[in-house]
């Protein structure tokens, strides 16, 4: 109980503001719009930039993390893929859409701050490092599996321009990509805009949470239950499930492990419901699941807490 109301409330009631700020129109929706530009394309990029660049990279990188951690990710999108088609009988477009939506945990949103709340600061080596290749990873399936169903006539070379160009435009990978180059180079940044960025960071995630409560307004379910349901049970226990049980086969030391299973229980992120939209596929179905797993995710996720050393 007390993990409840000491580390997950906090993230959801601040959240729930944002949320009831829309809802009474305290907060404008265009207003929302605009504070979720300014903390996908900005302020989290500063934030990924700062992590990467200051991750001890030999150590962070640890494959047995990001084994047990995508292996989980990975699992779900085969399961979100194959039973969008043969279970649910969706057209292969909306399978991949309703995969990714398996695939895409809320790693930075959720994550992070539920890791820190949870363990500290100290405690975010292992998630950066996992964020660092989740949307790499994350867009490159989703993008190659859509583009070979779409059966567009895209021959090899121009599937891997397509996937890269897509990847290369997300500001968060832009973030990902100085942050290493930085760390790999040893380079600085002047007093004065470290200063800056260091400002631009701690606004990083409150503003992003309540933000992520005014999109959440917008997406109430609206049929398609079997799926989202489905949706829910491999996001909230499957992959955390297989991401325990590897981590512990592996011998993961307590820090990884409580970062890469916290991760793995997190509900879809609103890059599900992007993705969708990117496509014009499943949208309804993206949409609702991030909503209806977000709210869940306040009560799975004080069980997974619960199983951690």
């Amino acid at each position: 109980m007390q993990a409840l109301i000491e580390v997950i409330l906090p993230v959801f009631i601040l959240i729930g503001a944002g949320y009831v700020a829309v809802w009474r129109g305290l907060f404008a929706d265009s207003a929302v719009d605009g504070l979720m530009v300014f903390t996908q394309k900005f302020a989290i990029p500063c934030l990924l930039f700062r992590a990467i660049w200051s991750l001890d990279l030999s150590a962070g990188f640890d494959p047995a993390l990001l084994v047990s951690f995508y292996t989980g990710s990975v699992t779900g999108f085969t399961l979100g893929l194959l039973a969008g088609r043969f279970l649910f009988g969706r057209p292969w477009e909306d399978s991949v859409a309703i995969g990714f939506c398996c695939l895409f945990a809320n790693s930075v949103l959720l994550g992070l701050p539920i890791t820190e709340r949870a363990y500290g600061e100290s405690a975010l080596e292992a998630n950066f490092a996992i964020i660092a290749l989740h949307s790499p990873i994350c867009y490159g399936i989703g993008i190659t599996a859509m583009e070979i169903v779409r059966a567009r006539g895209t021959g090899g070379i121009k599937l891997v321009q397509q996937v890269l160009k897509t990847m290369l435009m997300n500001a968060l990978v832009i973030g990902i990509l100085l942050g290493a180059a930085f760390n790999i180079l040893s380079l600085g940044l002047p007093a004065p805009v470290e200063a800056a960025l260091d400002m631009m960071v701690r606004a990083a995630l409150p503003a992003a949470l309540f933000g992520l409560g005014g999109v959440l307004f917008r997406y109430r379910p609206d049929g398609d239950f079997r799926i989202i349901g489905f949706v829910c049970v491999v996001t909230l226990v499957v992959h955390p499930a297989i991401t325990w049980t590897l981590g512990h086969s592996f011998g993961l030391a307590p820090q990884p492990f409580r970062s890469a299973v916290i991760t793995a229980a997190m509900a879809p992120g609103v890059n599900a419901y992007v993705f969708a939209n990117m496509y014009g596929c499943a949208k309804r179905v993206a949409a609702s699941s991030v909503l209806i797993a977000t709210g869940l995710s306040v009560f799975t996720t004080w069980l997974w807490l619960a199983t951690l050393p």
